[in-house]
């Protein structure tokens, strides 16, 4: 397997372990320009990976009592059915759309991890769950389109509308990313069977051991390790990576 392959599954789990966000930011540029997967496969792949790891490191978590199975309820099952309704909507636009479409979210997700909202802001007094419900849709629809966990959005929803810690907040993000990306991945599954495209089966379980590794060391380090730190150094990558992105499809869609 390609080292960047490699180091880029890693990299994927330390994100979702530390962060409880960024691995899908990762994930869907390796798949595309690394492994060289069609724009639709990547995506389909990208969720089935993030998903598979968000899973593991949900399940570190199970025994910390940071998970909040309320705001799965109320977040997690509507971005469930938001992230159908992305992925279904994807099959009328082309590949180059969403790719160029994901590249705005990185640019976006860069921007608000250099911010860190999280840390400054102060979550509301009252609790929305209609809001909640509906930010969670918003999210899902999102994620289903361009094969992104959300975690980026998830964890300042959980923060600011449930008041959750940070460190709740994290927690549960992992989970809802998870169903988020298995949902998202069945409804690809389904579109990319009926074109008969096939999941490059080798490489998607090796990014997922690779990236379970990942998550199993970042979620050990991610009361040590200042966050802060980590959310500027990923920014800068992604923003990195979201020019490189955007101006490839850009070109891409210039000569189409």
């Amino acid at each position: 397997m390609n080292i960047l392959v490699f180091l880029g599954a890693i990299i994927i789990g330390l994100s979702l372990g530390l962060l409880g966000s960024g691995g899908s930011i990762i994930t869907m540029p390796l798949l595309l320009y690394v492994v060289g997967e069609p724009e639709k496969l990547a995506i389909a792949e990208s969720l089935l990976v993030v998903g598979s790891i968000a899973s593991v490191g949900s399940l570190l978590l199970a025994k910390s009592k940071l998970i909040n199975l309320r705001y799965i309820i109320w977040f997690g099952v509507p971005s469930m059915l938001g992230t159908y309704i992305g992925a279904w909507s994807a099959q009328f636009v082309s590949g180059l759309v969403q790719v160029l479409t994901f590249s705005v979210v990185m640019l976006v997700s860069s921007r608000m991890m250099l911010k860190s909202p999280i840390a400054n802001a102060q979550p509301v007094a009252s609790v929305q769950l209609l809001s909640i419900s509906l930010v969670g849709v918003a999210v899902g629809v999102l994620a289903g389109f361009v094969g992104v966990g959300g975690g980026f959005l998830i964890v300042p929803a959980l923060f600011l509308l449930a008041r959750l810690s940070l460190q709740q907040a994290t927690a549960t993000s992992l989970v809802i990313i998870a169903l988020q990306s298995f949902t998202g991945f069945f409804k690809y599954l389904y579109l990319l069977n009926q074109a008969q495209i096939t999941i490059n089966w080798p490489v998607v379980l090796s990014m997922i051991l690779l990236g379970c590794a990942g998550v199993i060391v970042g979620s050990k380090l991610s009361s040590r390790i200042p966050q802060k730190r980590i959310k500027q150094l990923f920014a800068l990558l992604l923003i990195a990576l979201g020019l490189f992105i955007l101006g490839h499809s850009i070109y891409a869609l210039w000569l189409s």
